[in-house]
């Protein structure tokens, strides 16, 4: 069950918006009043860069506490999504930061739009939380990454929450606490 509402989190947290070129250099041109704003429009191309096998690793720890409460990512899922204008862009719109956030899931479902995100979610990796909330990803590329999981209260007093953390990978293994 925690998992589809992940799964379902994470699906409405990224959907709707999609991406176009982003970057210095790009072709299009020049911007104009006209062109969207970066991260507006979705493109699988921009995607691309994240289904390729690679070296990396990311090793990762669920370290969230709130108040008097510990909380625990024990069998849900974690999901790492590319890092993308688009991406980016819903991270700053769902959680108000593209580098480490954490929002009640309430909060994160209120702020998210309904409209289609495209075949976003072919480029999703997940992974499941073990019982000492630890959790990995393996033979990464090179890239920028959101890692998303859903805590939920170890003594069961206060609401689940969504914590998100942005990881870069350079070959090897990089380490990441979602706190």
């Amino acid at each position: 069950m925690y998992r589809m509402a992940l799964l379902a989190l994470c699906a409405f947290t990224l959907a709707s918006c999609a991406e176009g070129p982003a970057g210095p250099g790009l072709p299009g041109g020049t911007a104009s009043e006209a062109a969207p704003a970066s991260g507006a429009v979705f493109d699988a191309k921009d995607f691309a860069w994240s289904v390729k096998a690679g070296s990396a690793a990311i090793q990762g720890t669920l370290a969230f506490h709130r108040a008097a409460s510990r909380y625990s990512c024990h069998g849900s899922d974690v999901l790492l999504t590319p890092e993308t204008a688009w991406s980016r862009r819903r991270m700053i719109i769902l959680y108000g930061s593209a580098g480490a956030a954490s929002a009640p899931v309430s909060i994160v479902r209120a702020r998210t739009p309904t409209a289609g995100a495209g075949d976003y979610a072919r480029f999703v990796r997940r992974t499941t939380c073990d019982d000492a909330d630890h959790f990995s990803f393996r033979d990464l590329p090179d890239g920028s990454w959101f890692v998303i999981t859903i805590a939920k209260p170890v003594d069961g007093d206060g609401e689940t929450m969504a914590v998100t953390r942005r990881v870069q990978t350079h070959g090897g293994s990089s380490t990441v606490t979602l706190s």
